[in-house]
This record gives structure tokens, sequence and C-alpha cells, in this order.
């Protein structure tokens, strides 16, 4: 084979990959511009479709000259299980996921080489899309960047990278545990008790953690949002210069920055609304969710993992309850090392392998230091 052709097949694969993602990003907005109440957000995801399947008809184009046939698209599983978390969640549930796939995509081009104009239209759709799920955003209205804002708070940009976070450390935590006491021999039904005793004593441990941190934040905001009312009532003038010097920074000119913020500052319960967003990066409505209900998803996210190495043991014992707490525990790593690729957007085998990897390796290590204790033990 000749080098141009060698370096035709590796244009082509690399071709087609692009084309693939550019049309499933397209996908994945249309399904959220579906899902979108909001007229001015639905516009915005149709117009982010339209520019990705701009990009892939020219990755096509590329294909096709080439001499490479162009695929009958089918949306990939990252697309579909984005789309239906969207439907589910609300589309700003997954719109940091979103900039961080277009951050990555606009690194690729560059890379690649490709038109200045991708590139630096990725870059763009990253930095809207990240200033969108920070509350910011220009060309749309304010009563629907505050409604966007108000959902993002709400479902937690980040609540799904969260979810998957806090079942890897049930898993983790209760699978090492359980090959810890099994190295030492015990009877099946104390490594039952024991897998149990773990789950709780982690569950119960994340919740009261998880509580702390959000009941602390909530008191935090409302001693700002306290400092922030009184403020306004008393020196309305600097609140003024700093709404202003926001709005500048975000693109418009003095004048018009000015005046929106002189505006604001006419309703002071506006003001004090769009200062705790603006200024503060806070939910007046949200303060940040409710302790209990962190605590509770906590409880019961770390819970999930952790069944997952103990279940075998409810049917099953011996070496055959060992074996099969080992496999369960490895298909789980890997779904979730799986799962991690929606916010990388990286391969799903090589991600889920490396969970698998590494979470095997530190049970056997548990499991050798068991086995050495109960050899100490029992002689």
């Amino acid at each position: 084979m000749s080098q141009r052709q060698d370096d035709d097949r590796r244009d082509a694969r690399r071709y087609l990959a692009n084309w693939r993602d550019e049309m499933n990003s397209a996908e994945l907005y249309e399904r959220l511009a579906g899902f979108e109440t909001d007229a001015n957000l639905a516009e915005l995801y149709r117009r982010l479709a339209a520019v990705e399947r701009r990009h892939a008809a020219a990755w096509a184009e590329r294909l096709e000259g080439l001499g490479r046939p162009v695929p009958l698209f089918r949306p990939s599983w990252r697309t579909v299980v984005l789309g239906r978390l969207a439907r589910w969640l609300g589309a700003a549930a997954i719109v940091p996921t979103l900039a961080s796939l277009e951050e990555i995509n606009s690194h690729d081009y560059a890379r690649q080489r490709a038109t200045t104009e991708m590139v630096s239209t990725e870059r763009s759709h990253a930095r809207l899309l990240r200033q969108l799920s920070q509350g910011g955003g220009e060309g749309m209205s304010g009563s629907a960047l505050a409604r966007f804002e108000g959902r993002h708070r709400a479902a937690g940009g980040n609540a799904l990278r969260a979810a998957v976070l806090g079942a890897s450390d049930g898993l983790l935590s209760n699978f090492n545990l359980l090959m810890g006491v099994a190295g030492a021999q015990l009877a099946s039904r104390s490594i039952l008790l024991t897998g149990f005793a773990g789950l709780l004593a982690g569950a119960i441990s994340m919740a009261l953690g998880e509580w702390i941190s959000v009941q602390s934040s909530r008191e935090l905001y409302q001693k700002q949002l306290a400092t922030e009312r009184e403020e306004i009532a008393t020196v309305p003038e600097e609140e003024v210069e700093e709404l202003t010097l926001i709005y500048q920074a975000r693109g418009l000119d003095e004048a018009t920055a000015r005046s929106l913020a002189g505006g604001i500052m006419d309703n002071q319960a506006l003001a004090l609304e769009v200062l705790a967003r603006d200024e503060l990066g806070i939910d007046p409505d949200e303060l940040g969710g409710s302790a209990w209900e962190a605590a509770i998803a906590s409880f019961l996210l770390f819970a999930v993992g952790a069944i997952v190495p103990v279940m075998p043991y409810l049917f099953l014992g011996g070496i055959p309850a060992l074996v099969a707490s080992a496999a369960a525990s490895t298909a789980g790593l890997f779904l979730l090392g799986a799962a991690i690729t929606l916010f990388t957007g990286r391969s799903v085998v090589a991600s889920g392998c490396r969970q698998v990897l590494f979470g095997l390796s530190a049970a056997a290590v548990t499991f050798l230091v068991g086995r050495l204790i109960g050899v100490s033990i029992a002689g």
C-alpha cells in the first residue's frame, strides 16, 4: 500500500469520526429544543444544531472527496442517554457536560488543523454554554436567563457527575471491604453482615457530610444576601457601579450597561435577585438546594453502589459467593467507568477498563492484606 493510500485511510477515519461527532451534537441540540419550554432557549438550541449540521456536511463532503460513502446516521448511546436525562431532569442539567464536550471538540479540531471557522465556532459554543450554565449570556431576555439559571441551580449541572461518583464510591469502598474480610476467611454470614454494616456506615457518613456541606453553604448565602440587601438600601450608587462593570465585562458599552443597571436598581427586589445571581453567583430561590434532599440523595447513591458486591452473599456462600461478588463488582465498575464518558467524550471501553483495573487492583491488595491478617490471627 502506498503512503498516499495510507494517508487517505487515516484521513477518512478522522473525517468519519468528526462527521459522527457533529451529527450527534446536532441531534442532541434538536432534542433539547424539543424539550425546552422557553422559546428563546429553544431557538438557541436550534441555531446550535444548524451550525453542527453545517459542520457535518463539510466533513461529509471531505469523505466523498476521498471516494468514501457517508453512512446512515444513528445517534450514539451517549446522545441517547443525555437526551433522556435532559427529558427527565431538564435541559439545563446537561448543559455543563455539553460545554465540556464542545471544548474538547475545539481542541481536537485545532490539533487536526481544521478550518479556522470550525475551531472558533466550537470554542464559541463552549463559551456560550458555559455562560448559560452560569446564568449569563447576551442576546437573550433577562427573564429567560433567570429561568434558565434557576433550573440549572435546582437540577445542578454537576449533579450527574456527582451521582456517578457517589455510586462509584459506594461500590469501590464496599467491594474492597468485602474482599478484605473474605481474604481473612470469615464465614459467609459474617461477610454479609460486614457488607451491610459497611453500606450503612458509608452511606450515613456520606449523607451527614453532604448535609453539613449544603447547610453551611445555605447559611453563608443567607448572610451574603442580607449584606447585599443592606447595601442596596444604604449605598445604591455603589451597586449601580458594580452592575455596570459586570455588564461591561459581558460586552455592553458603558452607556447601555449603566442604563440597564440603573433600571434594575429602581426595583429593590429585582436588584437583590440580579445582584445575587450576577455578583455573588447565588440563586436566591434555591440557596444551593435543600440540605435534606442532598443528604438523602448521597445516602441512596452510595447505597446503590455499595449493594452490588453484597447481593451475591444473600443467595450464595463460600467461593461461589466470592466469585459472584467479584464479577458483579467488575461489571459495576465497568458501567460506572463508561458512564463517566458522558462528561469526557472519551472511549467507553478505555474508561470502563481503566475503572475495572483500578478497582480490581485495590481489591486484590485488600484481599491479600486480609489473608495475611487472618493467617496471623489463626496462627
